[in-house]
């Protein structure tokens, strides 16, 4: 009975020895005395020859790199902090093994430089204003790219390069801030000239067309004025012709009402002028 029991042990020991599984979530390298015999495992159950053979494992999910963020000059020669992370995987387990020796330190440190020099390259032609606002999709898209070609020889393959933030560093944000306040300033002043300048002009061919209205009121006033007049000279002349005496009287009569139209008024005339000539003649 100890003899079958130590056989079962060691058969049992040797199963365990032997066997290994490959799951979805995982890429594996089977080797045979430090060589790479194998590397298109399948999930599932496999088979080893002990202490000949050995079994690497590695995760086959898409992986994250948050790396910390980069000092990258720009057009300008104005350093800006670029914060970012990659999405990567092991595309050839094979290439990864051989360059990194399976460490994933090893493999993020690499990414890590090729995306930062990725990085320059884009940004080094852009200014920060292009840079923070209008390019970044294009940027990110082409950093990606660039990334993974250089990449793939590695095993490696980036699925994406996403900017999380793009700021300047606390000694350049001051002196930036600074520039962008006085061109703004700048702009600012301009448009204000610009807008007196409009102003005045509006203001000018405002006055030029009110002296303009306001000759030709007083033109067309002239006119109706000395057309009246010239109509009750003409009605004067026509009715002192028809009847001189009455005529005469008549504006007499509106001469007395003028003259006295207040009780307070007091004229000192001679009885006999001419002014009371038709005073007296009532009962002749």
């Amino acid at each position: 009975m100890g003899t079958n029991k130590m056989i079962v042990v060691v058969v049992a020991l040797g199963v365990m020895l032997s066997a290994f599984t490959v799951d979805q979530r995982q890429l594996a390298l089977k080797f045979q005395l430090g060589k790479i015999i194998r590397s298109d495992f399948e999930p599932g159950l496999y088979f080893k020859i002990p202490f000949i053979n050995n079994v690497s494992k590695f995760d086959k999910r898409i992986l994250t790199l948050d790396s910390r963020p980069e000092e990258i000059l720009t057009g300008e020669k104005k350093n800006v902090l670029v914060d970012y992370f990659v999405k990567w995987r092991i595309a050839e387990v094979r290439d990864f093994y051989r360059t990194f020796g399976g460490r994933e330190s090893d493999a993020e440190a690499r990414m890590a430089q090729t995306i930062k020099d990725s990085l320059q390259s884009e940004l080094g032609d852009r200014t920060i204003r292009e840079v923070v606002s209008g390019e970044r999709e294009q940027i990110m898209l082409t950093v990606s790219n660039n990334a993974n070609e250089k990449l793939k020889a590695f095993g490696i393959e980036v699925v994406d390069v996403r900017i999380k933030q793009i700021e300047l560093p606390p000694k350049v944000r001051e002196s930036v801030f600074l520039r962008m306040s006085a061109e703004r300033e700048r702009i600012a002043k301009e448009h204000r000239a610009k807008g007196k300048k409009e102003s005045k002009i509006i203001r000018a061919k405002a006055d030029r067309k009110r002296t303009e209205m306001l000759a030709e009121a007083k033109r067309k006033a002239d006119e109706i004025r000395g057309a009246g007049d010239a109509l009750a000279t003409e009605t004067y002349a026509k009715a002192y012709t028809a009847d001189t005496d009455f005529y005469a009287f008549y504006r007499s009569l509106i001469a007395y009402r003028k003259a006295f139209s207040d009780k307070s008024d007091i004229l000192v005339l001679e009885p006999d002028s001419e002014f009371f000539r038709y005073f007296g003649k009532a009962g002749k």
